[in-house]
């Protein structure tokens, strides 16, 4: 559990870095946005890594953690686009997000 919930703060922060600026910061310049970003990214980093040690350590595969990372990934920025960008999310979305929970079955099958 430890895993999924450093995985789970690391994707948000993940999200914001890469997409805060969609949302009021088009006017800001390139540099400075990437500099906020990677700022905000440490942060991510900083969890990420414990994230996958401690997973890797609890017996996980690098394949698990990664196809594991990617599905709270497309949690993490369904939610984003939604509260933060104000898309809405349509079926394209729900079968992405069902392809990832089936790579992530198979990754875990048999364990």
């Amino acid at each position: 559990m430890p895993t999924i919930a450093l995985l789970v703060a690391s994707n948000v922060f993940m999200t914001i870095a890469w997409y805060w600026h969609l949302k009021g910061g088009m006017a800001k310049p390139i540099l400075l946005v990437i500099l906020i970003s990677w700022g905000i990214a440490l942060f991510e980093y900083c969890l990420a890594v414990p994230a996958n040690r401690i997973g890797y350590a609890s017996g996980w595969s690098g394949g698990q953690l990664k196809v594991t990372q990617e599905v709270i990934t497309l949690l993490v920025f369904g939610v984003f686009a939604v509260v933060v960008l104000g898309e809405p999310l349509g079926w394209r979305h729900a079968g992405a997000f069902l392809c990832l929970v089936g790579a992530a079955a198979f990754m875990f099958a048999g364990r």
